[in-house]
């Protein structure tokens, strides 16, 4: 599950009761014959009309399928991205890019669906609007969980886009299931689910991963001589597409990915309380780390996978 802090509800706005008659009366109606910043303009090319979106904002109105049959108000998938200033190329009309043209050097095929590495900015962004979403799936109720769904997806979406580009000591990356069939789809209408890949040698004093948020500051001096280890986070599938086995293809394309890479074993944290997850994790082969060798919390436990399984 991702982690991240979360940021206080806004205050509520002043003089809400204000503008019910008067003035307030013809600053509506002048507000109301002018378009907003976030909708898009359609605009006419040769007889042909073509939808054109201020920076990557899409209409406030617009229904974005098959991110997650959750959603109530499916339009906060898109917000703005809150860094500005760092390179992205998001274009949420891109079409999804085909499979077997692309430059992948990890694929798995199932079903209808195929599971690969991140191609394009979009894809990276479902993944962090996946790992928003399960963040904050027991707290669907909140008055201001969608502005915290946002937040959270914008700036996992940097940091992920940092991590798989910073490969200096180790390799990060992320995968994602995509929908695998003839029909002509956007990226936001393909990506279902999404797992990463670490693949990295020990730091100096550590014996097994550190718990998400929680990698200790004494050292990041890697241990070249000790064998690398792969470990696995954000095992995100979308609502709607669960139960399909997306989940467990994407983790056996991660062992393979990371055997591939030299990881001689493949470490995951599951919350004990977790049951669906950690049985999926005995499926597939994973076992309980020696609680006595490993360092635990009261909420997480740690599992590994043997590359000689």
């Amino acid at each position: 599950m991702a982690s991240g802090a979360v940021a206080p509800p806004p205050p509520p706005l002043a003089g809400g009761r204000r503008g019910f008659g008067g003035r307030g009366v013809l600053l509506r109606r002048r507000l109301a014959a002018t378009p907003m910043k976030d909708e898009p303009v359609v605009s006419t090319n040769g007889g042909e009309e073509e939808m054109i979106a201020h920076s990557v904002n899409v209409a406030r109105k617009a229904s974005i399928p098959g991110v997650s049959s959750s959603l109530s108000n499916r339009t906060a998938v898109t917000p703005t991205p809150l860094h500005p200033a760092e390179p992205s190329d998001l274009r949420f009309n891109r079409l999804r890019p085909p499979t077997e043209k692309s430059d992948c050097k990890y694929t798995r095929y199932f079903g209808r669906y195929v599971a690969r590495e991140a191609i394009v900015d979009e894809e990276y962004w479902i993944a962090a609007w996946l790992r928003a979403e399960d963040h904050y799936e027991d707290q669907s109720g909140d008055r201001y969980v969608e502005s915290f769904k946002r937040k959270f997806a914008s700036q996992e979406f940097h940091a992920l886009k940092k991590r798989c580009s910073r490969q200096v000591g180790e390799k990060y990356t992320c995968f994602v299931a995509v929908k695998n069939d003839d029909v002509t789809r956007t990226v936001l209408n393909s990506v279902v689910g999404t797992v990463d890949l670490c693949v990295r040698h020990p730091l100096y004093g550590e014996t097994y991963p550190a718990e998400p948020g929680n990698m200790p500051f004494y050292s990041r001096i890697y241990q070249p001589d000790q064998p690398k280890f792969g470990y696995l986070t954000n095992v995100c599938v979308a609502k709607y597409a669960r139960r399909q086995g997306i989940a467990s293809n994407m983790l056996l394309l991660a062992i393979d990915a990371a055997r591939l890479d030299g990881a001689e074993s493949i470490y995951i944290h599951v919350h004990k309380d977790n049951l669906p997850a950690r049985r999926l994790y005995d499926h597939i082969g994973f076992k309980m780390v020696d609680m006595d060798g490993a360092r635990q919390s009261s909420d997480l436990c740690l599992l590994s996978f043997s590359s000689n399984h």
